[in-house]
């Protein structure tokens, strides 16, 4: 299994950022893991495993999340000292402004 790869904190870009939060699939993921690590398993998305990993791969590549290795399981966390200290302020307000969508419905919109 391959070492996930995550950004440096002085590499995170604001439009690689916002891209990767312009899905809202992706925004329903930072909700989930917003509340402390979890597992990819555990997350009840209504998506194919592929479908998942590529929006996780998107957040973890654009410096969101941290994926860390456990054995065959992947826990999924928000970076978000490290997004704060870059961006001060500014998941703090995303995070409060996340719809309260049922993730059915992110599933359609993903399809």
């Amino acid at each position: 299994m391959r070492t996930p790869v995550h950004p440096k904190v002085d590499d995170l870009e604001l439009a690689v950022l916002f891209h990767a939060l312009s899905d809202p699939v992706r925004l329903a993921i930072v909700g989930l893991v917003a509340g402390g690590e979890m597992s990819c398993g555990a997350m009840a998305i209504p998506l194919s495993k592929s479908t998942l990993s590529h929006h996780l791969k998107i957040l973890r590549e654009a410096g969101v999340t941290n994926t860390r290795l456990e054995g065959t399981h992947r826990y999924i966390s928000l970076r978000r000292d490290d997004l704060d200290s870059r961006f001060p302020g500014l998941m703090g307000a995303i995070l409060a402004q996340l719809p309260d969508v049922p993730l059915t419905l992110l599933a359609a919109a993903s399809a």
